[in-house]
């Protein structure tokens, strides 16, 4: 398992942006996949967008969750040794804790039980 870290999250207001980092504990170039999901209070944990340096999607590594695209990029440092969601046009249904999650392999899987390595979570709050 890779040891994953999330930073970057705090308050914001209402179409303001934010960008997450998910670092990892050691360097890799074996391929892997890197998943955002967040969780809101009171409901599930949801797929948020997921990000592979082996893969290509119209041209980049990122897949998103329909509802996100356009608002959220997803991309990897060039070092492969982090991965960050920028969020843009923040709205306070976006409020909830981010989690970064990876799998070895290069395969985007929306699903929770794909993903073996997970971080502590970073909160991110969208209010005036």
């Amino acid at each position: 398992q890779v040891r994953l870290v999330e930073s970057g999250g705090g308050l914001v207001q209402p179409g303001g942006s934010l960008t997450l980092s998910c670092a990892f504990s050691e360097r890799t170039f074996s391929p892997i996949t890197v998943a955002w999901f967040r969780q809101a209070p009171g409901k599930e944990r949801e797929f948020v967008g997921a990000f592979s340096w082996n893969i290509n999607i119209n041209g980049n590594g990122a897949y998103y969750a329909n509802p996100l695209k356009g608002r959220f990029n997803i991309s990897g440092s060039d070092a492969r040794d982090t991965v960050y969601l920028q969020m843009t046009t923040l709205q306070p249904e976006d409020t909830a804790i981010y989690y970064c999650a990876a799998t070895r392999g290069a395969k985007i899987s929306t699903t929770r039980s794909s993903y073996d390595s997970w971080g502590q979570g970073t909160q991110v709050t969208v209010s005036s």
